[in-house]
């Protein structure tokens, strides 16, 4: 990208969180069109489609439901295009996770169509931005294609939310704490942002990063507390919108660098497919810290944290072996994907291979250590 002296920042059009929200998705959508076609993660698709069916019943407004097929690829992207040009959609919805929602945001981009994106899961910050991250068929990492507009809406149902695996809840604050730790080797590095062509950050920016930093080191272990009882506190809201709202407003206004970089790295072995987006952001988090030699006091804080959450913090924890093989395979595929070239210095293989090594020492000390 080229650098500019001019700020840019973006974000959706309305963001609206709350328990039950789901339940008004027929209101907020006929402000764009009464024909509807809804994308629903296949394992919540029954549900989730009759409570919609149940609620455009009601109205004038048509909905058709179809159950997602899996990775955000071009052959689910072809397919779901097909059947909404059939059903002659004017608004596209996307209901689950991160490859439902990207596909969901897919669709609606190759059509012009205005896009609601609903979560059901506070899992990454995919639902604020205006990107969608894409995989090959078989789940390897391909890269993201970057859109000109947001979603019109981003609507959370927290009570949805609260009733997802906890870990899934957990995976989100790896993400999110990433923000941090990128946002501020962007502003180091003077790199443009996703805005558009790239603009520099703006310092609203900057205050988001350090904003969902702060929430998830104050709220974040309380929160998952409460996430695994079933209580929505305002720790438990708290957390959902630093997950979501402020790690996507803070990534797409700033950048991404190491710890999505590796995360890129991490997907080239097919033993971490089981394994989450956040998880393995989480680990690069841990890499960028060694790699930027940050300070022994902040390391300290944020490996207690995550090791205190749960967060994977070693390779054995994806099972993955601590080969030279395995790790120059990670250090290869991280360096490809261009986000660790962003950094303030010179980032080869010789010390990202080093870097990986030493988070993952660093990573096995604290597992012995935090209980």
């Amino acid at each position: 990208m080229e650098k500019t002296l001019s700020r840019g920042f973006g974000g959706p059009l309305q963001y609206i969180q709350g328990p039950g929200e789901l339940n008004n998705l027929v209101k907020y959508t006929a402000d764009y069109g009464s024909r509807v076609l809804v994308l629903i993660d296949a394992s919540l698709f029954e549900a989730i489609s009759a409570k919609l069916e149940e609620s455009f019943g009601k109205t004038e407004s048509k909905v058709k439901c179809i159950a997602g097929e899996g990775e955000c690829c071009w052959k689910e992207i072809n397919r779901v295009m097909d059947i909404s040009k059939a059903f002659q959609s004017e608004v596209i919805v996307g209901v689950g996770g991160g490859k439902t929602m990207d596909t969901a945001k897919m669709v609606a981009e190759q059509l012009a169509l205005p896009k609601v994106i609903c979560p059901t899961s506070a899992s990454s910050d995919a639902p604020t931005s205006a990107l969608s991250v894409m995989y090959s068929d078989e789940g390897v990492h391909m890269g993201s294609i970057f859109f000109k507009k947001h979603a019109e809406l981003v609507l959370l149902d927290t009570d949805i939310i609260l009733s997802a695996p906890p870990r899934l809840f957990i995976a989100g604050m790896g993400d999110a704490l990433a923000t941090y730790f990128e946002a501020h080797a962007i502003l180091d590095s003077d790199t443009p942002n996703h805005i558009g062509s790239g603009y520099k950050p703006t310092r609203l920016a900057a205050a988001i990063a350090d904003l969902c930093y702060e929430i998830l080191l104050e709220r974040g272990e309380f929160a998952l507390e409460c996430v695994k009882r079933g209580v929505l506190t305002s720790a438990v809201e708290d957390v959902i919108e630093a997950n979501t709202l402020l790690s996507g407003l803070g990534f797409e206004n700033t950048g991404c660098v190491t710890a999505h970089g590796v995360h890129s790295g991490l997907t080239i072995l097919p033993e971490t497919a089981p394994f989450f987006h956040g998880e393995k952001v989480a680990f690069g988090i841990v890499v960028e810290m060694v790699l930027e030699n940050r300070p022994t006091d902040e390391i300290d804080k944020i490996m207690r944290f995550m090791v205190s959450v749960g967060l994977p913090v070693t390779l054995e924890q994806f099972n993955v072996a601590l080969t030279e093989e395995n790790i120059e395979a990670i250090a290869d595929k991280s360096l490809k994907s261009t986000l660790v070239s962003l950094e303030p210095f010179e980032v080869n293989m010789k010390n990202l291979v080093a870097a990986i090594k030493g988070a993952d020492i660093l990573g096995k000390k604290y597992l012995k250590t935090v209980k």
